[in-house]
C-alpha cells in the first residue's frame, strides 16, 4: 500500500511539473508529431515525416513557422519557391502562405517547428492538396 501511495505522489508531482502543452505524439499518415512546449502566442513540435511522405499543401490564417531540420532531407514549398534543407538549415514559413513539407530521402526527417501566432490550434488549417483526401478546409 505504501508503494501505491508513493507511486502515486510521484505521478502527481511529475505531472504538476510539466510545462502547459506537453502531450503525447500524434500519428499522421505521413509521420507524426509531438507538441513539446506552449505557451501564450508560441507552441514548439518535433515533427517526424516518413520517407517518401509529404504533408498536405496547406496555409494557416493565425500563425507563421519557422522549421529547423535536425536529420533527414527536407523538401520545402513556401509560396512560389522550393528548397531543399539538410541537417542544420532552417526556413521561415509566414501565415497565410500556401506552404509544404515532404521527406524526398530514405530515413526518416526530424524537424523541430516553432509555430507563432494569436491562434495555434490545428483546426486553423485551410488544406489545398494532399495525398491522403483530407483536402476540407478547417480554418476558423
Amino acid at each position: 500500500m505504501v508503494q501505491t501511495q508513493e507511486l502515486s505522489q510521484t505521478l502527481t508531482l511529475l505531472a504538476s511539473a510539466a510545462p502547459n502543452g506537453i502531450s503525447a505524439t500524434e500519428s499522421r499518415p505521413w509521420g507524426s508529431f509531438t507538441t513539446l512546449e506552449e505557451g501564450p502566442g508560441y507552441k514548439i513540435k518535433r515533427i517526424e515525416v516518413k520517407p517518401g511522405h509529404r504533408l498536405s499543401l496547406q496555409m494557416h490564417h493565425h500563425r507563421s513557422e519557422h522549421w529547423i531540420v535536425v536529420s533527414g532531407t527536407a523538401k520545402v514549398t513556401c509560396g512560389e519557391t522550393e528548397e531543399v534543407l539538410f541537417t542544420n538549415q532552417s526556413t521561415y514559413v509566414p501565415q497565410c502562405i500556401s506552404h509544404r513539407l515532404e521527406n524526398p530521402g530514405v530515413i526518416p526527417l526530424i524537424l523541430i517547428e516553432v509555430q507563432n501566432g494569436e491562434y495555434l490550434g490545428e483546426d486553423d488549417i485551410v488544406r489545398f492538396q494532399d495525398d491522403y483526401a483530407r483536402t476540407e478546409s478547417k480554418a476558423k
